[in-house]
């Protein structure tokens, strides 16, 4: 069972930057696909990015694109969300997650972590 852990979010103003780390543990798998996922306050939880965890397949939302960047360190079983130009609307609590499929599906994915808050204030 792979356990994984959010760390990095924080409070920022607009047109700032955070970046968002998960860190896996565990029982990992090299054919996992990595996603990062976001939910605020009732509303559904919203799709951003996934990756293969080589980084040779990415996807992200068009909502984020051009903005956030995945990347990974294999050896390090840690997956990096980095995100530029935040905007109001990016404010959700953000979790990663690891599953066997790439898929925007919140359901495909089999391990998720606690989530770190994300804050952009205007």
């Amino acid at each position: 069972q792979v356990q994984l852990v959010e760390s990095g979010g924080g409070l920022v103003q607009a047109g700032g930057s955070l970046r968002l780390s998960c860190a896996a543990s565990g029982r990992t798998y090299s054919s996992y696909f990595m996603a990062w996922f976001r939910q605020a306050p009732g509303k559904e939880r919203e799709f951003v990015v996934v990756s293969s965890r080589s980084g040779s397949y990415t996807s992200y939302a068009d909502s984020v694109k051009d903005r956030f960047t995945i990347s990974s360190d294999i050896t390090k079983n840690t997956v990096y969300l980095q995100m530029d130009s935040l905007k109001p609307e990016d404010t959700a609590v953000y979790y990663c997650a690891a599953g066997l499929v790439a898929a925007s599906m919140a359901t495909k994915y089999t391990s998720w972590g606690q989530g770190t808050q994300v804050t952009v204030s205007s």
